[in-house]
């Protein structure tokens, strides 16, 4: 037998035949197959990490100007208080806004901030101020009055945090 090219070598073996070029591109899908779904799924995680993370509560609030207290209304007329306006209740942290001033959002204390943070910029006309009143009902019992001193704590110090002037309405 003699050999021709690409029909058989000196052994009588196919060298480069289709018989081998389809094994050894199998090899090689099974090799770079792995590779490179490690190396897409390193890249796309890569990628991932460079993207900043959203920006807190806190962070979106400075956008709103420093609170202005020559704006705010005099403590006998808070009931025109057009900035966002919490009660603090045993049970949740109640939010008025002059967007849906006649609807009262109930929210637990953790979830205060975030609210805050969406609220359009008209709807804070003094600046970054809030008014809070604490619910404190006499007759109320002592797990009551526990609760919400750890909610107006909680509040209270998510919002100096951010740098939220706080205007207390007195309990009449």
């Amino acid at each position: 037998m003699g050999s021709s090219n690409g029909v058989g070598g000196e052994s009588g073996r196919p060298c480069g035949g289709a018989v081998i070029s389809v094994r050894r591109r199998r090899c090689w899908q099974a090799v770079l197959g792995p590779v490179l779904v490690i190396a897409l799924a390193n890249f796309a995680a890569c990628s991932r990490q460079d993207t900043p993370p959203p920006p807190d509560a806190a962070t979106l609030l400075q956008a709103i100007p420093a609170a202005d207290e020559g704006k705010y209304p005099s403590l006998q007329a808070s009931r025109h208080w057009s900035n966002p306006y919490l009660v603090i209740r045993s049970d949740k942290v109640g939010l008025l806004s002059g967007i849906a001033a006649n609807e009262e959002q109930m929210l637990k204390p953790e979830e205060v901030m975030n609210a805050l943070a969406q609220l359009p910029a008209s709807a804070w006309p003094y600046g970054r101020a809030v008014a809070i009143l604490v619910e404190e009902k006499p007759k109320a019992s002592e797990q009551d009055k526990i609760e919400i001193r750890r909610r107006r704590g909680i509040v209270e110090g998510d919002l100096r945090g951010a740098h939220v002037a706080i205007r207390w309405i007195p309990t009449s």
